[in-house]
């Protein structure tokens, strides 16, 4: 899935040698949780509003540099990793950053969670599994191979980790064939991780991030 027409171009960006209090203005007038500090147009990290209340708003933003946070995301993150760093962060707003370090523009979490959500894999009524195999040996052609020779319709599927030569795929099924698809997948030396209905897996997302969790129940 392609995110990058999300990317918004019309939210500033603020130089480290401006004053403090412009940033309580912007803060003021809108309801982002964090926003880009630059030096030279290049990227510094992050200003979180909830550290404005600690600091003296009559001296500049570059004394308080030591605060900012480095989180950020590039124009090729793909939308799974973008949605992880809004929950590890817990932030409304994610800067995208060019290879050269040049602030491109913004992500809003309401943009991407709308898109995320809207997705046929969490739309359409069928069951999830992860499984794992070792990175070399895996494919996903076979995986579909072992879904639709059961009977069974591939939805989707992404890979979710690879760590240590394994690589996790997570995909979604729709059939009554569930059982006969994981016996298949252990016959070809998948290892299953998960494997249950929708709402479980959803309900598992959320358990990673109750930041994230706010924003799929709106």
């Amino acid at each position: 899935m392609q995110i990058q027409t999300h990317i918004i171009t019309t939210i500033p960006v603020f130089e480290v040698d401006e004053p403090l209090g412009n940033l309580v203005k912007f803060f003021m007038e809108n309801t982002y949780s964090h926003i880009a500090i630059v030096d030279g147009k290049k990227f510094l990290g992050v200003f979180n509003e909830n550290d404005l209340e600690h600091f003296d708003v009559d001296k500049k933003i570059e004394d308080f540099k030591y605060n900012l946070e480095s989180f950020f995301v590039r124009e090729e993150t793909s939308w799974f990793d973008v949605l992880e760093t809004f929950a590890r962060n817990e932030a409304t707003l994610v800067p995208v950053i060019s290879e050269g370090n040049d602030v491109l523009g913004y992500y809003d979490i309401t943009d991407i969670v709308s898109v995320f959500i809207d997705m046929p894999f969490f739309t359409e009524p069928g069951g999830i599994l992860v499984v794992a195999k070792e990175q070399r040996d895996y494919s996903f052609s076979e995986i579909v191979q072992i879904v639709e020779s059961n009977n069974s319709k591939f939805i989707g599927g992404f890979i979710s980790q690879i760590r240590d030569g394994v690589v996790q795929i997570t995909i979604k099924i729709s059939g009554t064939s569930m059982n006969e698809v994981l016996h298949t997948f252990r016959r070809y030396n998948y290892t299953i991780l998960f494997g249950n209905v929708e709402d479980q897996f959803i309900d598992d997302l959320k358990q990673r991030s109750d930041y994230l969790d706010k924003y799929l129940n709106v």
